[in-house]
Parts: structure tokens; C-alpha cells; sequence
């Protein structure tokens, strides 16, 4: 596979989406492109940036994006990332793949507690985008 556009979805677009396409674009296939959108954009959660940026990788600048600001008719793969929400659904002809990630900003504690959520559903997503890029489902 090589060429391919993927969009990953969730409903906020703070958080676990913006990591995964953090994390495409850092490690991805050379000639892929990568998005990431929600039905309700709410922000880039400030734990999601502390946690790529302790892995080296920066998406200070990334905005979340509403379903109509990314080329979500162009996608080969639309991966969703919502565990207890209701995912976005965006219908057509497409390859789609579903990880259930639990979403960090919903634990409450300390700060050390909540970065620590984070840190895995980061960690959980780098697993995961190893998969599609051997064209698995992750």
C-alpha cells in the first residue's frame, strides 16, 4: 500500500486523534497523508501536546477539525477512536478500522494521573498505527 490517505475520528478531536495523526505524520509511510476531525471539535487538549512532546513530537500548531474541514471524500481508511462515545459516521465506500481507545481526557485526578491516561492511549495508538501500515487493522 502506498499513497494512502487516512482520517482518524472521534468527537472532540483533542485528544486521541490528534496523537494518532501526530503520530502518522512523525512515523508514517513516506507518500501517505494524514487528518483528523470530529463531530464536535472542542480544542487540542494541552495533555495530549505534553505527551507527544515528550516523545519528540510537536502538534502545538494542530487544530481540531470538524468532518468538513479535513478531504474526508478523498480517505482510504477512516479509523475511529471512540470507546464509550458514539463515533462519528461518515458513510461511502471507504476502509474502515476501529480501536476502542478510552479517552484520556475523561479521567479525572491529579495531573500526574491524567498525563499518565494519556500516555497510554498514546503508547496504545503507536501499537496500533504499526498495524495499519502493514496493512492490518490494527
Amino acid at each position: 500500500m502506498s499513497g494512502k490517505t487516512v482520517v482518524f475520528l472521534c468527537v472532540a478531536n483533542s485528544s486521541r486523534s490528534q496523537m494518532a495523526e501526530g503520530l502518522a505524520r512523525a512515523k508514517g509511510p513516506a507518500g501517505w497523508r494524514f487528518f483528523s476531525a470530529g463531530s464536535k471539535p472542542a480544542g487540542v487538549h494541552p495533555l495530549a501536546v505534553k505527551a507527544m512532546s515528550e516523545i519528540g513530537i510537536d502538534i502545538g500548531a494542530q487544530r481540531s477539525k470538524g468532518l468538513d474541514q479535513v478531504p474526508i471524500r478523498e480517505a482510504d481508511v477512516i479509523v475511529t477512536l471512540c470507546a464509550e462515545e458514539v463515533c462519528p459516521v461518515v458513510p461511502g465506500p471507504v476502509s474502515r478500522v476501529h480501536w476502542p481507545i478510552p479517552d484520556p481526557a475523561a479521567v479525572e485526578g491529579t495531573e500526574e494521573a491524567r498525563l499518565a491516561a494519556f500516555r497510554a492511549a498514546r503508547d496504545e495508538i503507536a501499537r496500533r498505527l504499526e498495524t495499519l501500515w502493514r496493512g492490518g487493522a490494527g
